[in-house]
């Protein structure tokens, strides 16, 4: 069976929806969604339900957009909170998430250890001559400003590095305890790499885009592959013998509907001999 990856599918926008919802598949597969599928529960839900048609098992990380805080209510969750109500929504639909056990894929006679991350951004993609406490002021300068400054609230941690500290080192725990043999698939919506992130036309954006905490974690542990999104920029790389697949499909402007959705699918498994 085959695994496929997509990911900032950002099923809020008409188009995307309907391209999900049309979607058939041929043959039984299993699909990884590296995150910004939606924002609201109700629209992660709605998502789900119509890709459960076409896949099994489906794996889930959040990107920065399903721990946006849309809700103007009070009572709206923010940060872990509104999190862990993204992780059960999935797991009331059956979907694996960061907050699951190691899923053992079978792939002919050899098996892989699929790994969901959820691991923030920290601003330490930054120029070497910019400190940390300057990095948003840096990018401003030139009128770039993530929305997750104003949507995407850490509580109850005191800053989002605080919040990538913690999932970084709880990350780290899950890792070590996997078997080295057994080669693995990470998932994170963010890049683990600062090399990766080229994005010409806005490169100050780049503070929000991952860590430097995962710079090694490719060779630190046994890794096959890495499948992230978040750059809007399908790409598909080898460092260090071992592939970074961006998979992002992106904003209705940014693909071609005529082409289908399937063709945007990027298959992680089996690997080319």
């Amino acid at each position: 069976m085959r695994l496929y990856a997509i990911s900032d599918i950002h099923t809020g926008l008409e188009d995307n929806m309907k391209a999900i919802e049309e979607l058939s598949m041929d043959h039984a597969a299993g699909l990884i969604l590296a995150g910004d599928v939606n924002e609201t529960v109700e629209g992660l839900v709605r998502t789900l339900r119509a890709l459960k048609r076409n896949f099994a098992p489906i794996f889930w990380v959040p990107g920065n957009h399903e721990l946006w805080t849309v809700d103007p209510s009070p009572r709206a969750a923010r940060g872990d909170a509104k999190y862990r109500e993204m992780v059960e929504a999935c797991r009331s639909e059956g979907v694996i998430t960061p907050e699951d056990p190691v899923y053992v894929w079978k792939s002919g006679a050899q098996s892989y250890g699929i790994v969901p991350l959820f691991l923030l951004y920290d601003y330490s993609f930054k120029p070497p001559e910019i400190s940390l406490e300057n990095a948003v002021h840096w990018a401003s300068l030139a009128e770039i400003v993530c929305a997750d400054e104003h949507l995407l609230h850490p509580d109850p941690f005191a800053s989002r590095q605080a919040w990538c500290a913690s999932r970084c080192e709880d990350a780290l725990k899950k890792l070590a305890s996997i078997p080295r043999d057994l080669p693995l698939v990470l998932i994170n919506h963010f890049p683990l790499r600062g090399e990766l992130v080229n994005l010409p036309r806005i490169p100050h954006f780049r503070i929000w885009c991952g860590t430097e905490r995962t710079e090694n974690w490719h060779t630190r542990f046994n890794v096959k592959a890495v499948v992230y999104g978040h750059l809007h920029m399908r790409t598909s790389r080898v460092i260090d013998g071992v592939r970074f697949e961006e998979v992002s499909l992106g904003y209705t402007r940014q693909w071609t509907a005529a082409r289908g959705l399937r063709s945007y699918l990027r298959e992680i498994l089996p690997e080319a001999a």
